[in-house]
């Protein structure tokens, strides 16, 4: 099964393995755990640099389950800056 996640904020991380990146995120109460490479991981870390507003979607297929969710297989995350909307004139 693809999973698709969308999140505005940089989540905390640790470094584990070879300089990987090991986060989780909170989608409704399932802890999706996500481990990336540091060039995909500087792929957020540029996007909470670079744009006062930003969202980010990572991608990948539902894996192994663990204690509160399950793990995140071949994830791939994109970044986009997001644009504040106009105000409507009254």
């Amino acid at each position: 099964m693809e999973i698709v996640l969308k999140f505005s904020e940089l989540p905390l991380s640790e470094t584990v393995e070879n300089g990987w990146q090991y986060f989780e995120l909170d989608a409704e109460g399932i802890i999706v755990s996500i481990t990336v490479k540091p060039k995909v991981f500087k792929k957020l870390t540029q996007a909470s640099e670079n744009y006062p507003l930003w969202v980010a979607a990572i991608s990948g297929k539902m894996g192994e389950k663990t204690e509160n969710g399950f793990k995140l297989e071949s994830p791939n995350i994109q970044t986009f800056e997001k644009k504040p909307k106009a105000e409507k004139p009254a």
